[in-house]
């Protein structure tokens, strides 16, 4: 007798289990479209009245900014802020130093026999991010080196195109 009641005790026990894990495989009610159109985020941009449109918060996968973003060196993102006027303002003070002659891009590291100028003060004062970094022109462009001989800045002429460490 006390083998028929472990047995159907048994076969109760996994007749309930059974139905918990059918219940737990069922899809969920479709959501209320009012809920739907209230979303606070949607593909990670805030979406609410007054939110910025397009943010450092948005995920790459979502923004083609941030992707690149995501591609800067760290240091380069110093100078990826900087106003039209403020690149054409540094462009325009030191592109008639000595030019060289070779081709660098955000990232490059410089060999050490490019001679490097520190920014003037004057250019420091009116784009205080350029202080205590190093230049040199080069094909037309502007390099702005941190101290590591890595150019963190490229600058070139407004009509022409350039990488600006965007």
């Amino acid at each position: 007798m006390g083998y028929a009641l472990l047995r159907t005790s048994a076969l109760a026990l996994s007749f309930v289990a059974g139905i918990g894990l059918a219940a737990a495989q069922q899809q969920p009610p479709p959501a209320d479209p009012q809920q739907q159109s209230n979303a606070v985020f949607v593909n990670g941009a805030l979406a609410v009245p007054g939110a910025p449109a397009n943010t450092d918060t948005v995920p790459a996968k979502f923004s083609a900014k941030n992707a690149a973003d995501d591609k800067l060196i760290i240091i380069a993102y110093t100078f990826k802020t900087l106003t039209d006027e403020q690149r054409r303002a540094i462009y325009q003070a030191l592109k008639d130093q000595p030019s060289s002659a070779f081709n660098a891009d955000v990232g490059t590291e410089l060999p050490p026999a490019i001679e490097l100028r520190p920014v003037p003060d004057e250019v420091a004062a009116r784009v205080p991010q350029t202080r205590d970094y190093r230049y040199v022109v080069a094909n037309g462009r502007l390099l702005l080196v941190g101290t590591s001989r890595i150019v963190v800045g490229v600058f070139g002429d407004a009509n022409a195109p350039v990488s600006e460490g965007r």
